[in-house]
């Protein structure tokens, strides 16, 4: 869509990770007024990670629109944002279950399927969305805490999430993991953050043979640089400034970009794809 902004940029940074989405300009979108369902996901139940904010928040939309319930994992800090998705949820006529706390704690994942499932009755999709990532000059700058935190937060919590919730889940259930064009383009500045992504990839994979006798489904989506309050809370003023720049549609996308993507994968058309990657990235090239 030719209409979205491009940089420059005079969006503050901003200091408390991973960001608010209310202090972004500007603003980014998640399909508020234009996002228009059509009953793909009728009943469903899903589960979004990260789900208050950034793409997390245009996929809940487009959830709730094609008729799914929702329950939106977020750290409870983010209560303000996660409000605000839910209340597009509920305008959409669909149950938000809201469900604060840091999933790089193995009992916060818990506590998010069991009342998903005490809520709803049951678990058709999850989507494995949160990350951390913050930019580094040198590989002195990560200390280990640093690296086993976004190793935990982004990888180990797909794990524990995925395996907690595959057994609540019917034939045609599916599992979708935020990836990055980074799992295959690693950035020098974001180095943790990268090899994270690479990981999640090898483990969809890997499971979508597991469970494929189950009928259940995993997948990958890989977005591009995305309009998110991460990036005015991770990144320095310069790159801020220029983000999407050196894209090939010369512009960041905005998260309302990629819900279709996670629609397809959360659907029954999406019955025999498991194993495979969707690339939201503006024209960069991912194998």
């Amino acid at each position: 869509m030719s209409a979205y902004p491009k940089s420059p940029f005079n969006t503050p940074l901003q200091e408390r990770i991973p960001g608010q989405t209310s202090l972004m300009t500007p603003k980014p979108d998640h399909g508020e007024q234009s996002y228009v369902g059509h009953d793909r996901l009728r009943d469903k139940v899903a589960i979004i990670t990260g789900g208050d904010s950034g793409i997390g928040r245009a996929v809940a939309i487009a959830y709730a629109r094609e008729g799914a319930d929702v329950t939106l994992s977020f750290l409870p800090e983010e209560m303000e944002d996660a409000k605000e998705t839910a209340s597009w949820v509920r305008k959409a006529g669909r149950k938000a279950l809201l469900v604060p706390g840091d999933i790089k704690n193995r009992d916060v994942c818990r506590e998010i399927v069991d009342r998903t499932v005490a809520e709803f009755g049951r678990l058709d999709i999850l989507v494995n969305n949160a990350a951390f990532q913050i930019e580094r000059h040198s590989l002195d700058e990560i200390s280990e805490d640093e690296w086993d935190d976004t190793f935990a937060t982004n990888s180990g919590a797909v794990f524990r999430m995925s395996r907690l919730a595959i057994p609540h889940m019917p034939q045609g259930g599916s599992l979708i993991h935020t990836i990055s064009v980074n799992a295959d383009r690693p950035k020098p500045k974001l180095l943790a953050y990268s090899a994270t992504k690479s990981a999640i990839q090898n483990f969809s994979g890997g499971l979508a043979e597991l469970l494929g006798e189950k009928g259940i489904r995993s997948n990958t989506v890989a977005p591009g640089p995305i309009w998110t309050p991460l990036i005015p809370a991770t990144m320095d003023k310069d790159h801020v400034h220029e983000f999407g720049a050196d894209s090939p549609m010369k512009r960041p996308g905005q998260p309302a970009e990629l819900a279709c993507a996670y629609v397809l994968l959360a659907s029954d058309e999406a019955s025999y794809i498991s194993g495979a990657n969707i690339a939201v990235t503006g024209g960069v090239p991912v194998i």
